[in-house]
């Protein structure tokens, strides 16, 4: 999918109309852009000659226009928590960064139709305080919650550690607001629960990564807050006997199985080795499980009995033992970036698959890598598996990993498509996955991609050279 149309680097002209339109709201700053420039990985690297910051949608809807009448590029750009280089300019300087990060309003909060609706720079943590402020939750959550926004959250459908309960933002995005590329505004906000008028257009630009429109407001999908809620850490022999608890789990509690995460003894040993969080339990266990139950009634009994069968588990008694338990977890990526460089995964397969894929697939490629260690974790209970290959154990990591990150990720993606799974669960697909989606994706959905592209889109201004 490379015949879209490519804008052209910004004219003098064209960066004059854009900072017009943007009014006082614009920076040239190296110190203001350069943080913005890298991702959060530091795998990708951008250059742009202009950051626009817009405060309200009129703003933007100018900015849009001005784009489209000079033919310039626009990248959006949320918390830059990003995975995949989704929200970084092109290296050449050919396309104007845009950051809606000062559109940080919560514009309501609605406890009898448990909707919150907040602009796309309000960041996740803010909308988690918000909702409990009127003793509501917004049931997702991820470990960026202190910095990822909800404009890239919805523009990247992102996951995390309840989707199995609630699904991913796409179930939890009642409405949404858009500047498209024409400058024109969409206003599904109304967060109807019922509205069968046609083609959902708002569904076409959560996921789209910004290649389809800005995102400038969501509402949002708020449930009660659950009175009482259960954490428990529990280690297995093997990742199989975790789906074991987790289908008990389910079959006591009716559905209150809130998270259900995956961890291997390597990743354990990471985070007690560089952030001093040793395991909670005694003994060393092959795997690990983080298990989080939601509800009216106290769960502690049930979440007992269901994880009676482990080889040996504890309970958190306090808040503060289960956000203990919890930031072991959280902190898991950064350890692992702590530790050394790796080539990142983020994939999906059936639940009922994952334990066997997460076996298999490790073995597959430490034997077709020598020397290659695999770190595979993630959420059990919706099959998205975070399979990371670390360079063998040495001082040429960043060598190793470079000369073999390709062939490594086509194994990893060739193995993920027989087991008819996804190369993407959560983090989209930006610039990193962009061939192997096109070598790998259903040729008739990708065709029907391009389409909508090309429809809403025709001057391709809108975060060229991501996704397609």
């Amino acid at each position: 999918m490379t015949d879209l149309v490519i804008p052209p680097p910004p004219s003098a002209d064209a960066l004059a109309a854009l900072k017009a339109a943007a009014g006082r709201d614009w920076s040239e700053d190296p110190d203001l852009i350069g943080p913005r420039l890298v991702d959060w990985r530091g795998r990708y690297t951008g250059t742009t000659p202009l950051l626009l910051l817009p405060r309200d949608v009129t703003t933007l809807q100018a900015i849009v226009r001005a784009a489209a009448a000079h033919r310039v590029a626009l990248v959006p750009q949320g918390g830059n928590t990003g995975l995949v280089g989704g929200g970084i300019p092109p290296a050449d300087g050919s396309a104007v960064l845009v950051s809606c990060t000062r559109m940080n309003r919560i514009r309501q909060v609605d406890g009898a139709g448990q909707l919150l609706v907040a602009e796309a720079g309000v960041i996740l943590a803010d909308v988690h305080a918000a909702a409990a402020d009127q003793g509501m939750a917004f049931p997702l959550s991820l470990g960026a919650k202190g910095s990822a926004t909800v404009g890239g959250l919805a523009s990247t459908n992102a996951g995390g550690v309840q989707v199995l309960r609630h699904g991913t933002m796409r179930a939890l995005v009642a409405g949404l607001e858009a500047v498209l590329p024409d400058g024109s505004v969409l206003n599904q906000l109304q967060g109807l629960a019922k509205d069968n008028t046609g083609l959902d257009i708002k569904q076409l630009l959560i996921g789209a990564e910004g290649t389809l429109g800005f995102i400038t407001a969501v509402a949002l999908k708020l449930v009660p807050a659950p009175r009482h809620r259960a954490v428990a850490w529990a280690g297995v022999d093997r990742p199989q006997r975790a789906l074991a608890l987790l289908s008990r789990l389910r079959q006591l509690t009716g559905g209150q199985v809130e998270s259900f995460e995956l961890i291997p003894a390597d990743g354990v040993d990471l985070v007690a080795t560089h952030l001093g969080l040793a395991s909670p339990l005694a003994g060393r266990h092959a795997w690990a499980c983080l298990v989080e139950l939601a509800g009216p009634q106290p769960l502690d009994d049930v979440l007992a009995q269901g994880l009676a069968d482990a080889d040996d588990a504890v309970i958190a008694q306090s808040e503060t033992q289960a956000a203990a338990l919890w930031r072991r977890r959280e902190e898991l990526p950064l350890a692992e970036r702590m530790d050394g460089p790796a080539v990142h995964h983020d994939i999906a397969v059936p639940v009922s698959a994952m334990a066997d894929f997460a076996e298999m697939a490790s073995a597959a490629i430490e034997a077709a890598f020598p020397g290659s260690r695999v770190l595979a974790f993630g959420h059990l209970g919706d099959g998205n598996l975070h399979f990371n290959v670390r360079a063998p154990a040495g001082d040429a990591a960043g060598a190793w990993i470079a000369d073999h990150r390709t062939a490594i990720t086509a194994r990893v993606h060739e193995m993920v498509a027989a087991a008819g799974g996804s190369i993407s669960a959560e983090h989209g697909i930006g610039v990193m996955k962009r061939d192997d989606l096109a070598r790998l994706g259903d040729p008739a959905r990708l065709a029907a991609m391009r389409a909508v592209k090309q429809a809403l889109d025709p001057l391709g201004i809108m975060n060229p050279g991501k996704i397609y």
